[in-house]
């Protein structure tokens, strides 16, 4: 029986060369970087590369890179940092409906400790409603928070024309914007798309669990959230993972490495599986244009991610077709890692108004670089086989 993993927007598997480089400054240079002698300039040196490797891929400056434990902490400083070394500059924050826990919370947090937060809606393909989102701009307007990918549907936002029209509108606007999902998947140039702060994650790229960065615009004043020796310049006190972030620099290498050829290989194989699937009955694509699900041409589908297929099954449980596909080898996802041990409606397909009969019916096939076509027929073969079975089930 083939296996198949297709749950890459959860966690990919490492590169043999991300292994090899944590395993090396895990076990042969394990110094404290912040110590003065050799195997603490050993360890630094690993740092160093790292930040240089993403300073490069986004062509900002290496001062402009803070490593966290992952997204979760890089959303956490940026938003909650930011707002409060800020907070005499405005009080309101505008985001989506749409986002990460990572964001939602802190936000809530904001709200609790008097900020306004403004919640602009979605269309139902999950791009956001533009106009709305600049009316709603104030003179407090602190900042805007949005995702370049959002982790459940795959719909992927116009970053760059709403950085620009963001600072035409307040010249001073913070533009938040979470790139886990889209950094490896997308070319991003922050200081071109007029992006402020922008969060990344080693694993979602092939990198180790537990690394992950934040870029900050030179100039954006921001408060650590984590206190202590002071750091990484004091906005990330602890002594740093040089493992994970050696990893991490050695994950963004490899990922833009011959990334034009990976990406088309993924938004063909994306469209394999979106027109077998498309042809079945009671099934519903979700976070594709209206326009793309008649034959989902290549120009169309380039406008959402390249790697997440979100799928409603109609008259199928999640959970259930879940399992039925993991007894044949095909491992998916019902929504999102971080909301799986605490089950609640989707707040994404809340926001797209997914049916309520589709709410629970509804899977995520998510890609890597790695994913193959015989894979991904593999994948179809078997829906076509468990989809009738487990209906007649249903219905009995």
């Amino acid at each position: 029986m083939m296996e198949v993993y297709l749950d890459n927007s959860a966690t990919t598997k490492i590169t043999d060369n991300v292994k090899d480089k944590v395993i090396k400054a895990l076990y042969e240079d394990f110094g404290n970087p912040s110590s003065l002698h050799r195997y603490g300039i050993k360890a630094e040196q690993y740092i160093k590369d790292a930040t240089e490797i993403i300073a490069k891929a986004m062509k900002v400056e290496p001062k402009e890179i803070v490593f966290t434990s992952g997204g979760t902490e890089a959303n956490n400083l940026a938003l909650i940092g930011t707002a409060m070394a800020n907070r005499r500059r405005g009080n309101h924050i505008i985001t989506t409906g749409i986002e990460h826990p990572s964001v939602h919370e802190p936000l809530n947090y904001l709200k609790e400790n008097g900020f306004e937060i403004s919640y602009i809606p979605v269309d139902e393909s999950g791009k956001i409603v533009k106009e709305e989102l600049y009316q709603a701009i104030k003179e407090n307007t602190l900042m805007v928070s949005i995702m370049y990918i959002n982790n459940e549907i795959g719909a992927m936002q116009d970053i760059s024309q709403i950085g620009e029209e963001l600072k035409k509108r307040k010249k001073d606007i913070i533009f938040h914007v979470d790139a886990v999902q889209a950094f490896g998947k997308v070319h991003i140039y922050p200081k071109r798309e007029g992006i402020d702060l922008l969060t990344i994650s080693g694993h979602k790229i092939h990198g180790p669990k537990g690394s992950g960065a934040l870029f900050i615009r030179e100039g954006i004043k921001i408060s650590p959230v984590v206190f202590g020796g002071g750091h990484q310049r004091g906005l990330r006190s602890g002594t740093e993972n040089v493992p994970a972030i050696a990893g991490l620099g050695q994950a963004v290498a490899d990922i833009y490495t011959d990334f034009t050829t990976k990406i088309n290989k993924m938004y063909e194989l994306k469209q394999l599986f979106l027109r077998e699937v498309a042809k079945l009955d009671g099934v519903r694509i979700n976070g594709i244009p209206k326009e793309c699900t008649t034959d989902f041409e290549m120009d169309c589908l380039r406008k959402t991610a390249p790697h997440i297929m979100s799928v409603s099954f109609e008259g199928v449980r999640s959970e259930v077709f879940l399992h039925a596909l993991e007894d044949r080898g095909v491992y998916v996802s019902s929504g999102s890692a971080c909301s799986a041990h605490h089950p609640q409606p989707s707040v994404t397909l809340i926001a797209i108004q997914l049916p309520k009969n589709l709410m629970d019916s509804t899977l995520r096939f998510s890609m890597s670089d790695m994913t193959t076509k015989e894979e991904i027929l593999y994948t179809l073969e078997q829906i076509k086989e468990i989809l009738p079975v487990l209906r007649r089930y249903t219905r009995k």
